[in-house]
């Protein structure tokens, strides 16, 4: 079902097409086989009118006149009679703006009231298959800002592709095998010496967190010192394989938590066991993309537009991480998927043309590898940065942020800017119960309609539906704008999902918010008018909708009751 911002859309382009098709007949354009693809939008700025074409600027090379005058022309030819159209300016280089009556939208109010949940839901995406990887930490500690931000990003990222019609995976990859391993395995052997009495260090680059021994002092209390003296192999294997299924179940409850849940975890250890780590390196080679140097196998990244060559199986025999990773891509593009979603820190910036050059080697079109670069969080209490931690001994958890600032404050901090823009998290502001603390403003502004609903439900009066006549009442500007932005929900959607990003939502729902504690500061919902009750109340329960369906595309929770 299209909105009424999609129906006036197509009155436009069909408006504009037989204007440009007038201009042909007239003499003043040349013939044109067709007209280019040109758009309708939702101008950013409200002084450029209700909507915005770019259709002249396309159209001078084809006519060979300027844009502002090709614009003009199509203002003289266009018939819009019978839409709601007020005027039409030419702005800037040649857009023309459309100017509607502030009613027209208020068709869209029931609409928004019928479809409830569904509001805003889109074919968008036309069930194509997508997969979206994020998090996938070491499972050697405890998950840091990093790992949160990267999980507020991709859960939104995932819900709100769904919410547009694609089919979504959302998928963890568990980094459970390689030299991390074998770095934890080696300081887990130290700590379990040492609390057994025996002297041991750990290297600088092993894990020193308080995490560490706890999970040691619950190795102990399982097994004691049955493997003081066994084969180290067999201790450290032991100490690893006890230490990640500790980590992941505590990754998974955190996670739970914070309101994400995956699909598939996928193991890297099972990929080496598979063997498609050798398979991946065979068909490269007989590809004729590896090279042999000092004893290294190398991949011909600068084929690809790639810097250097990289490393695949070094000289040892062992593959590179990279070989692991081009193993992992390659089975996600055999499982299906139309398109693969990476979230990464921003230490991973120049494993982006790496990755998609291996794709591309195998068969694979790079552009179906869509990462994001996801920058890095600084946490402030009180105007100083926040480092350490007392649980990791290294860094703020994100079980820890859960305790302090609560879910939704923290998802939504997350995703209030975009992946590519550093973030300071404000503690203070995270804890603030106040208007200057968005999460709180827009969680208040559902939890005022609520209230307003209850009130009339304890009178136990019904008022019916408002009928179109009624719908004329809602006239004042303040109710006018709300109505209007309300309708922007839909085409909100579908822009945070074709721009994989989460903070437009944000955006607008602190306006959305903004506009409904306006309307309700200036005038009664419920009146002694009662046909104006029942306008406003429509207009109010469309609102909650909207803020209920946008909050749930970011994992926020809706509160009835603040």
């Amino acid at each position: 079902m299209s909105s009424a911002v999609d129906q006036m859309k197509e009155n436009l382009v069909g408006a504009l097409k037989l204007a440009a098709g007038k201009a042909v007949k007239q003499g003043i354009f040349q013939e044109l086989p067709e007209l280019p693809d040109f758009i309708i939008e939702v101008p950013r700025e409200k002084d450029h009118g209700d909507f915005a074409t770019n259709l002249a600027m396309l159209l001078s090379k084809e006519v060979h006149l300027p844009p502002r005058k090709i614009a003009g022309i199509l203002k003289g030819c266009i018939d819009l009679q019978g839409l709601p159209v007020e005027k039409v300016e030419i702005a800037g280089p040649g857009f023309i703006n459309f100017y509607l009556d502030p009613k027209w939208v208020l068709e869209i109010l029931p609409e928004i009231v019928t479809l409830e949940d569904n509001f805003g839901r889109t074919d968008f995406g036309g069930g194509a298959k997508i997969q979206v990887e994020f998090v996938s930490a070491n499972p050697t500690g405890l998950l840091h800002m990093g790992n949160a931000r990267g999980a507020a990003l991709g859960d939104s990222i995932a819900s709100i592709l769904s919410f547009c019609g694609y089919q979504v995976t959302r998928e963890f990859y568990i980094n459970d095998a390689g030299h991390q391993i074998e770095l934890l395995g080696k300081s887990l052997q130290a700590r379990y010496f040492q609390l057994l009495g025996r002297p041991a260090e750990i290297a600088a680059e092993g894990y020193h967190g308080e995490d560490i021994i706890e999970t040691v002092k619950g190795f102990i209390n399982l097994y004691g010192d049955s493997f003081l003296d066994t084969d180290e192999a067999e201790r450290i294997n032991e100490l690893v394989d006890y230490t990640l299924k500790e980590k992941l179940a505590v990754i998974k409850e955190t996670l739970l938590s914070f309101g994400v849940s995956y699909d598939v975890w996928f193991s890297e250890q099972d990929l080496h066991n598979s063997g498609i780590v050798k398979e991946i390196v065979d068909r490269l080679n007989s590809m004729g993309f590896l090279y042999e140097h000092e004893g290294a196998l190398w991949f011909k990244a600068r084929e690809f537009g790639v810097e250097k060559d990289e490393v695949i199986l070094r000289s040892n025999g062992a593959p590179t991480y990279y070989a692991t990773d081009i193993a992992y891509h390659f089975n996600k593009f055999q499982r299906g998927f139309d398109r693969i979603i990476n979230i990464w820190g921003a230490d991973h910036h120049g494993h982006v043309a790496r990755m998609k050059g291996a794709m591309a080697a195998l068969g694979y079109n790079p552009d179906a590898l869509h990462v994001i670069i996801m920058q890095l969080v600084r946490l402030y209490r009180g105007g100083e940065i926040v480092r350490m931690s007392k649980r990791s001994g290294q860094y703020v958890t994100l079980e820890e942020l859960i305790e302090e600032v609560g879910r939704d404050v923290a998802r939504y901090f997350f995703v209030m800017r975009s992946a590519d823009s550093h973030l300071d998290f404000d503690l203070d502001l995270a804890r603030a119960q106040s208007n200057e603390n968005p999460v709180y403003y827009i969680q208040y502004a559902h939890a005022r309609i609520c209230s307003i609903l209850r009130q009339l439900d304890e009178t136990g009066k019904k008022l019916p539906l408002p009928g179109a006549d009624d719908l004329i009442l809602i006239k004042e500007e303040t109710e006018l704008i709300l109505a209007r932005r309300l309708a922007d929900f839909p085409e909100e959607v579908s822009m945070a999902a074709r721009d994989l990003a989460p903070h437009r939502l944000t955006r607008y729902l602190h306006e959305v918010a903004g506009l409904l504690h306006s309307f309700y500061n200036s005038h009664r919902v419920i009146s002694p008018d009662e046909k104006l009750s029942c306008a406003r109340l429509l207009l109010v329960k469309a609102t909650r909708i909207v803020l209920r369906n946008g909050m749930r595309l970011l994992g926020i929770q809706a509160p009835e009751r603040m």
